[in-house]
């Protein structure tokens, strides 16, 4: 997974040992490097978003294996090389969002556009349908282009 291991420090636990989730319900989980954190993240996820995440999580990894995995600002980010990423996930109150961070060099563009002309988003809402070909045609073509530094 990259040459860093999980590193996590305390954060506050909501009753029943769970992660306390911020405002729209974004997990708030230690920054950490890894499968282990962005595998909490993922469980801690409310409702639907946790089975969303769980798939988003394996189409990401069967596209792109060696993939690198982080938890940072609490979202998990994916990249070819430590500190370089080219996708987020940030769970809202209606949706999730999935940020790629060079999107603008997307074919075809995914829907959502950024006050940052290079990122792009694609908003899931939990009657959407995950267009999961699309999906991995936008994940492998991120993958492909350089990473943000974050």
């Amino acid at each position: 997974m990259g040459g860093k291991t999980s590193k996590t420090a305390a954060k506050p636990k909501a009753e029943g040992g769970q992660p306390v989730l911020l405002s729209g319900g974004n997990p708030q989980i230690a920054k950490g490097y890894g499968e282990e954190p962005v595998q909490a993240y993922i469980a801690a996820m409310p409702d639907w978003k946790s089975a969303l995440g769980t798939r988003l999580d394996a189409l990401i990894s069967e596209a792109i294996p060696g993939v690198r995995k982080a938890v940072k600002w609490n979202s998990p980010l994916y990249g070819m090389e430590d500190n370089y990423w080219f996708l987020g996930i940030h769970v809202f109150t209606k949706y999730v969002k999935v940020a790629f961070f060079r999107g603008a060099g997307l074919d075809p563009l995914p829907p959502g556009t950024s006050k940052q002309k290079e990122v792009r988003y694609l908003d899931i809402h939990e009657d959407d349908e995950l267009d999961e070909a699309q999906f991995t045609a936008w994940v492998k073509q991120a993958a492909a282009l350089p990473g943000e530094k974050m």
